[in-house]
């Protein structure tokens, strides 16, 4: 482990605009994936006729992934700039593995959204960046990607980078501290070192620009709050959930709450990056078993709090909600699937109290009829079986959450206040 402040980085963008490119370059450039690993990968790539891919095969290690050259599962990686020490996210760009994004995003604590200069801003792009802003991703850097396939042209650059501004103020996300940097995750240019290519550029390079992000404050005075990825039974410890401490800290001797399912006990061990240890502060990707609690007690989706500060678990819940896309209109009794942390619960919406007008915030009406895409509006919601979550207001970290009909994102909110049951 590293003893420099720790950032979560999740990579967004639209799918084939080089975000595991980017991440196998930027892996490499610290010196975290060493130059006979690349070598190798680009062998292989180029046996499969995937020439071009080795640096992104760092990334999508996973046999499947190389064979159809997209991103699965959520990879972690680390590296380390002068300032940080970083974990990748790395956020698949694939309709289907929206799901994926969301639990992704919701890790990370800033992003680099990956544009193609030849592609500009598409449809990913832009539910990329909606997402990261529902849930509360603070800073993005912009990398313009595949600068050598125009020519490295300034204009080239600028058109893009007007494109994404006017997708930024869209979404209300403050532009002032957006960088942007013109990069070629494939040959280099401007990730580690400035390019000679663009010498009409006087910015950052993209190192440096994660170098300059702000330190993330460590939610470590509000309660724990440990959403649950998975549940493993390893041999001589026992059951082990594993998770991300979102708030709060895990120590060893707690006596900790599993909501909704309702169970506790307390902490014997917290394991981290294969070691024991005391305790685990937000961000920490954790193992830990807890004493009298079984495979069967806990599920992903359950929520690990303080046993005498148990997480909130809704009967129902007020939430503003932006529309995305949806295909026809929603009403109420429209029942789709709600992702909040890493729970992924059916919910009905019971009624549509508020729609708000999304440049201002403010009411436009009172219990409209129906809501359409591109409306924002304040719901009422009913899970349709047990759903930890949070007052947004109290608990950022478990208060947003992405609503998923029909394969794709349609819409994105952040919960305002908790009917508990």
């Amino acid at each position: 482990m590293s003893d420099k402040p720790h950032q979560n980085l999740a990579i967004i963008g639209h799918v084939d605009h080089g975000k595991s490119t980017l991440v196998g370059r930027l892996l490499y450039e610290t010196g975290s994936v060493p130059e006979h690993v690349i070598e190798q990968h680009r062998e292989e790539a180029e046996e499969k006729g995937k020439g071009g891919f080795e640096f992104a095969y760092v990334m999508d290690n996973l046999a499947e992934e190389r064979e159809r050259g997209v991103t699965i599962d959520i990879a972690h990686q680390e590296f380390d700039t002068d300032e940080y020490y970083f974990t990748i996210v790395d956020c698949p760009g694939h309709r289907d593995f929206v799901k994926n994004m969301i639990t992704g995003a919701s890790q990370a604590d800033n992003a680099v959204l990956v544009v193609a200069a030849d592609d500009g801003v598409a449809p990913q792009t832009r539910e990329h960046v909606f997402l990261a802003r529902t849930l509360g991703i603070n800073e993005l850097i912009i990398g313009v990607n595949k600068m050598d396939l125009v020519d490295y042209q300034e204009s080239s650059y600028k058109e893009v980078v007007s494109e994404v501004e006017d997708l930024l103020n869209q979404v209300r996300f403050a532009t002032d501290d957006t960088t942007f940097v013109p990069i070629s995750a494939f040959e280099g240019d401007n990730v580690a070192e400035t390019s000679e290519n663009t010498d009409w550029f006087d910015g950052p390079t993209l190192l440096e620009s994660l170098n300059d992000l702000p330190e993330a404050e460590p939610p470590t005075d509000a309660p724990l709050r440990l959403p649950i990825q998975d549940v493993y039974t390893i041999s001589g410890i026992g059951t082990v959930p594993v998770g991300r401490v979102e708030t709060g800290i895990l120590n060893t001797g707690d006596n900790v709450s599993f909501q909704p399912s309702d169970v506790g006990g307390e902490v014997k061990t917290v394991e981290m990056h294969h070691e024991e240890v005391p305790k685990a502060e937000p961000g920490d990707n954790v193992g830990f078993n807890v004493r009298g609690i079984g495979k069967d007690d806990i599920r992903r989706g359950d929520v690990c709090g303080p046993a005498d500060d148990p997480p909130s678990v809704a009967e129902t819940f007020q939430a503003q909600v932006v529309v995305m896309q949806h295909p026809s209109v929603i009403t109420a009794g429209y029942t789709p699937v709600f992702h909040a942390h890493t729970a992924q619960v059916a919910c009905t919406i019971e009624s549509i109290d508020q729609k708000i007008d999304p440049s201002s915030g403010e009411v436009a009406e009172e219990n409209p009829d129906f809501i359409k895409s591109g409306d924002a509006a304040v719901v009422t919601v009913r899970p349709q079986k047990p759903l930890s979550i949070e007052p947004s207001g109290e608990i950022p970290e478990l208060g947003s959450f992405a609503i998923r009909d029909m394969g794709q994102t349609i819409a994105a909110g952040k919960v305002l206040e908790v009917n508990e049951r």
